[in-house]
């Protein structure tokens, strides 16, 4: 691929021009009817003409750049043998636009796919996951705090680092009274932890997954299970830790056997704590900031990668949040 420009900085027009060398590729780089393209020019406010193995890229000198630099790293993806999705449009425009570096490496290999990070924020998460022994990924929904949890569990389950997966999160908000919801004890937590079922579907083939939970590798319990418990050559997973009291998080950190790794994940502007009480998460970041050994990751709106409209809601919600304690 060679790259010719007209240069030009900051808010000046700008020309770049690409020409690829491996036209085999170039139907995965455009998409169907362009549609990659299109999406481009969407979200670096580019216009994109292409023409056989050329592309014309037109706008402000840094919109040029941006997009630029994001189909350049999508045509390094295609040449590794890895296929493009929308997700991975939309995370190559946001690592240019940022001025980092895009994903690096092969991601985490599962039975189902490979997942990257998908911004510099799931970068350094990423890395935490995979330098610590306990990690906490603070941030909004849709950041990916769980999934990538999840991911990097069943990649050590499969490389045989670890034994088990144990999957927990507090039942009914804060509160778990079992008790109140119908059906068996299965029937009343299976609604509060669909969540971490649907990313092991998305890591795990069904029958694997049924497979490994009968035999025990795979674990999914309430946080009011955890109780009394050492949890050795485990990955560890609580979800909404948001939702804990400061004794429930107590409680569940110190399960935390040998051979074990715990990742605790939260949104602390989603606590649904009665009465203002405290949340178990808030009071961990407190207490264990200086603690040697664990990590603290911030994940922003900047990192959700869901529907654009996501990203969004969390900015305003955010801006209100602080416009109420200024």
């Amino acid at each position: 691929m060679s790259d010719t420009g007209t240069g030009g900085s900051g808010r000046t027009a700008d020309v770049r021009r690409m020409t690829f060398d491996d036209n085999a590729l170039l139907a995965m780089l455009y998409g169907n009817h362009d549609r990659n393209l299109v999406r481009i020019e969407q979200l670096a406010n580019v216009q994109i003409s292409a023409r056989g193995n050329q592309l014309a890229i037109s706008g402000t000198a840094d919109d040029a750049g941006v997009a630029h630099k994001a189909i350049q790293g999508l045509y390094e993806r295609l040449k590794r043998g890895l296929s493009i999705e929308a997700a991975d449009i939309d995370a190559a425009v946001r690592f240019a636009r940022t001025g980092a570096e895009g994903a690096e490496g092969e991601g985490i290999r599962t039975r189902r796919r490979t997942v990257q990070a998908r911004s510099p924020g799931q970068r350094g998460y990423l890395a935490a996951l995979q330098e610590r022994d306990m990690v906490f990924a603070l941030g909004p929904a849709g950041s990916g705090k769980t999934y990538l949890a999840v991911a990097m569990g069943v990649s050590l389950l499969l490389a045989g680092k670890v034994e088990r997966i144990v999957l927990s999160r507090p039942a009914v908000e804060a509160g778990e009274r079992l008790g109140f919801l119908p059906g068996d004890m299965k029937e009343k937590i299976d609604p509060y932890l669909r969540p971490l079922y649907d990313a092991l579907h998305d890591m795990l083939p069904a029958e694997q997954i049924a497979n490994r939970m009968e035999s025990g590798e795979i674990e999914i319990a309430p946080l009011a299970f955890m109780r009394g418990r050492t949890l050795a050559h485990c990955y560890v997973i609580l979800d909404e830790a948001q939702n804990t009291t400061p004794m429930q998080m107590r409680m569940f950190l110190t399960r935390l056997g040998e051979g074990s790794r715990m990742v605790v994940t939260g949104d602390p502007s989603q606590t649904d704590l009665p009465g203002g009480q405290k949340s178990g998460l808030t009071d961990a970041v407190e207490t264990l900031r200086d603690v040697e050994g664990v990590r603290f990751v911030r994940l922003s709106s900047q990192d959700v990668v869901r529907h654009d409209l996501v990203t969004r809601i969390v900015e305003a919600y955010d801006a209100r949040d602080k416009q109420r304690k200024a």
